[in-house]
């Protein structure tokens, strides 16, 4: 990953307690409410939801867990998706009840919340992972930029599809995907860092080994 990624996770970081700040305040309110009527009834985009739904969530981290395993036998790869999948949606969970925001079609009394969108923030967890190891090893950067530009489009129409439905505030889907591009991103690091640390323990080995064999 490459480095100028990390300054926008921690101006994610930053966005996220910053609609946490003031998303009860009356400008906010008014910005989900234009949301609401601009995208409010698109069907087409209501539809798209299903992209973030859990069993589709799953399904196809299911899938990913199996290539890593069968094909790359990258464990460390295993794990950063049930960091960032799993994870992911136990921290939404818990920042969910934690926060206490109801969802807009259902009285405060309903235990049903809505900060931070859990389509946003999961969905963009699963499908950047899933677009970060399709394109691990593909050679051509274009390639790599067409896995990368369906997965921001992807999680940008899931997104919005919870606006169109009513389903969500805008104010919850930006705090969703802010939050949910920050921990994708140091989940990343961490597995990168990782990764030379192997590489970096193999080449020594090597090297032992050929000191070993000259004498």
């Amino acid at each position: 990953m490459k480095r100028i990624f990390y300054p926008l996770a921690m101006a994610t970081l930053l966005g996220f307690f910053g609609i946490l700040y003031y998303y009860q305040q009356e400008s906010v309110r008014e910005l989900d409410e234009r949301a609401a009527a601009l995208f409010g009834g698109v069907g087409w985009l209501e539809a798209m939801s299903f992209i973030g739904e859990q069993w589709m969530i799953f399904t196809v981290s299911f899938l990913l867990l199996v290539f890593l395993w069968a094909f790359r036998h990258n464990y460390r790869g295993m794990f950063f998706v049930l960091l960032a999948v799993g994870a992911g949606n136990a921290l939404n969970q818990l920042l969910q009840q934690w926060f206490g925001r109801p969802l807009p079609e259902f009285p405060e009394e309903v235990a049903s919340y809505s900060f931070p969108s859990d389509h946003a923030m999961v969905g963009l967890l699963y499908l950047f992972t899933l677009a970060y190891f399709l394109g691990e090893r593909v050679a051509a950067k274009s390639v790599r930029l067409l896995i990368w530009l369906g997965a921001v489009l992807l999680t940008v129409l899931t997104a919005l599809s919870q606006v169109a439905s009513g389903t969500h505030y805008l104010s919850d889907v930006v705090a969703g995907l802010f939050l949910g591009y920050t921990l994708f991103v140091l989940i990343a690091i961490w597995y990168e860092m990782r990764e030379r640390q192997f590489r970096k323990r193999k080449d020594m080995r090597l090297v032992e080994r050929e000191d070993i064999g000259e004498h």
